[in-house]
């Protein structure tokens, strides 16, 4: 009988980690931005500075696609603008102005936000048990984190397992990360209302209400807020996706 030595079990455990990691990271994408996806929007960074183009989103970054290619200062054409996933930091906002949307656009996002606004009680079942199942998740993983400690402490493979922490610890964190959002109780009561987002912003503090779509651990969603860029402007209607480091949902506005 084949007994495979430890060096065979790490190289097994290399590939079997790389597969799976390589499989979950083709498939995450934050659902707040893909909602997004497809739209001409406005990526407004810290610094005030405005790109505007149609989204794409890809798990390292995003992209987005100028209507017309232009040359800049030094001569050089651009066609399109990336932003990579290292570089979230420096992202304000991304809006989604609705007169930059075309006609199909616009009755996309309306029907969106019938869904989102007063949702049913269909809706609000299926993200109660979305919730559920992301509660389990996180119980079945302490199950399995116990399980794995007990089979170090007495079974023959405990030798075997405890060698390869490493890598099974890794698939734990890519298997975890796949499943998402993070679970906010205080945001999840909300979702379908009009409520006030807190955005900082030039070092103030500005109030948009809106309606909350959806949250992630790195974004919130919020549909029809009067928003501008730039202050010399007037506002326009518009929605936000803000990173969380950067805005909060402060009250229930209605």
């Amino acid at each position: 009988m084949f007994v495979p030595d430890a060096l065979t079990i790490t190289i097994l455990f290399i590939i079997v980690s790389a597969f799976i990691g390589a499989f979950v990271r083709g498939r995450r994408r934050d659902k707040c931005l893909k909602d997004f996806a497809g739209y001409i929007i406005t990526v407004e960074d810290i610094s005030d500075k405005c790109i505007w183009g149609r989204l794409r989103i890809e798990t390292t970054g995003l992209e987005l696609t100028y209507a017309e290619k232009h040359t800049d200062a030094d001569g050089h054409v651009e066609s399109t603008f990336i932003l990579y996933k290292s570089e979230f930091a420096n992202m304000r906002a991304l809006v989604r102005f609705h007169d930059d949307l075309t006609e199909k656009g616009r009755e996309k996002r309306q029907e969106d936000l019938k869904r989102t606004y007063h949702p049913g009680m269909l809706r609000r079942l299926r993200r109660k048990a979305a919730n559920v199942f992301k509660t389990i998740r996180d119980s079945v993983m302490e199950v399995v984190n116990l399980l794995l400690s007990q089979a170090k402490k007495r079974s023959v493979a405990g030798g075997v397992l405890g060698a390869q922490d490493k890598y099974v610890s890794q698939i734990k964190q890519e298997l975890i990360g796949a499943a998402g959002t993070s679970y906010e109780p205080l945001l999840e009561r909300h979702i379908g209302h009009v409520v006030v987002l807190e955005m900082i912003k030039d070092d103030k503090i500005i109030e948009y209400p809106g309606v909350l779509k959806d949250y992630t651990a790195e974004f919130i969603e919020i549909m029809d807020v009067n928003y501008r860029c730039d202050d010399s402007r007037p506002a326009r209607k518009a929605d936000l996706v803000v990173p969380r480091r950067c805005g909060i949902v402060r009250h229930l506005g209605e």
